[in-house]
């Protein structure tokens, strides 16, 4: 990192999603005073499944949260729903040294448990809502629900799909609608036989079935997730895990029995949406990280690792950066967002596109799709050699390896 500024600027974030305690760690590490601000009672997850890959747990790590145990490493098969193996992820052999594997399966609660632990004390307000953002050339001031104005140099948008930050830095804008919804699930049951270490993903001619290992707080476990087309101007009504049952009967084992061995309680569903990448992230003393900046479909898996990455990069950019001084700032925000756009605009837009093309597809097309997949693809079940999807700069400071059990 660069050498800390001598003065002491004053940063604010508002949201306490993955993003923005990261954005915190960072700008704290950086030298600067911090103060994130959450209008819930307590930093709360949006659901409970997840998955990371190896260049956000490494900013994790750079941040000094503990990432030791954290989540399940897992290899990534693409199968078909007979479960015969298209193609499997070959990862390079520094990845599964250092991490276990390039597919991380948690749940969000722990992730949430280890970056709170890792902030210091006073940084998070919660109960606080910011209502209205104000700034010009000498600060940004925060007018907080209760009357109050908080001032400071600089502000970070982490405050998700609905930003208020975008909206008063860019207008509003619609929101695309997928017409795609997911059910999704975790089971902790040890009587249904899986690979272990395997991250899978199937389809049929319309739905997508997965599943995952996990581990939690020292458990072992596996998450799994149902998606198909959904008409979004609709409210959906049926029993979820009824729902997420029958669409489950299509696949191989053992989705169906990690299906039927899910509780009820730990079943969720959500109707998938994004905005249409920014083509400016910052403007004047304010930037945006995570879902506020790039909200990102469950289809690229990359959304809180995205959001994790930003946050890690904003502050390595503001160390060293007198916030007093505008152009400085400014020079700092260009930096940060500058190789960050195009990454996240093709991670979001990629998740949009295979969405529309594994759920849209029109009916005549769908067996020529699937039989490219299973030719090209499942021959010999030979392997896919990539890298983890992600911004390989992430990973690029040295410094931490993860731990793997």
């Amino acid at each position: 990192m660069k050498k800390l500024p001598a003065k002491r600027g004053r940063v604010a974030v508002i949201g306490a999603g993955p993003g923005g305690m990261a954005a915190a760690l960072s700008v704290h590490q950086a030298g600067h005073e911090v103060v994130l601000f959450e209008r819930y009672p307590h930093a709360r997850p949006a659901g409970n499944i997840l998955n990371l890959w190896p260049p956000p747990i490494k900013a994790l790590g750079l941040l000094g949260v503990n990432t030791e145990d954290l989540g399940a490493p897992c290899t990534a098969e693409f199968r078909n729903a007979r479960g015969r193996r298209r193609v499997r992820a070959a990862l390079p052999e520094q990845v599964v040294r250092d991490y276990g594997g390039g597919f991380i399966g948690l749940l969000r609660p722990e992730l949430y448990e280890r970056l709170l632990d890792a902030l210091p004390k006073g940084v998070l307000q919660v109960n606080h809502t910011v209502e209205r953002v104000e700034q010009d050339e000498s600060g940004v001031r925060l007018h907080l629900a209760d009357g109050r104005v908080h001032e400071a140099d600089l502000v970070i948008g982490a405050d998700g799909i609905d930003s208020l930050v975008r909206r008063t830095l860019w207008g509003d804008s619609p929101k695309r609608e997928h017409n795609l919804h997911i059910f999704g699930g975790y089971t902790f049951d040890e009587s249904v036989e899986t690979e272990p270490g395997m991250c899978v993903l199937s389809h049929t001619r319309t739905v997508q079935g997965s599943w995952t290992a996990i581990r939690d707080k020292g458990r072992d476990g596996h998450q799994w997730w149902m998606l198909e087309a959904f008409d979004a101007s609709r409210e959906f009504t049926g029993d979820l895990h009824s729902t997420a049952t029958s669409l489950g009967q299509a696949f191989a084992r053992p989705l169906p029995q990690l299906i039927a061995a899910t509780d009820s309680a730990h079943v969720q569903h959500w109707v998938i949406r994004d905005r249409k990448p920014l083509k400016q992230w910052s403007k004047g003393r304010a930037t945006l990280v995570g879902d506020a900046a790039h909200p990102t479909s469950p289809y690229a898996g990359y959304g809180a690792g995205m959001a994790t990455e930003d946050g890690y990069f904003i502050g390595r950019h503001l160390a060293g950066v007198d916030l007093s001084d505008y152009a400085a700032v400014r020079q700092a925000l260009d930096a940060f967002e500058a190789p960050r756009k195009p990454h996240t605009a093709r991670q979001s837009q990629q998740a949009y596109v295979l969405g529309q093309v594994f759920h849209h597809a029109p009916r005549a097309l769908q067996p020529i799709r699937d039989a490219i997949l299973d030719r090209r693809l499942g021959r010999q079940g030979r392997s896919l050699s990539c890298l983890p999807v992600g911004n390989p700069t992430a990973a690029a400071e040295p410094g931490h390896r993860r731990r793997t059990p």
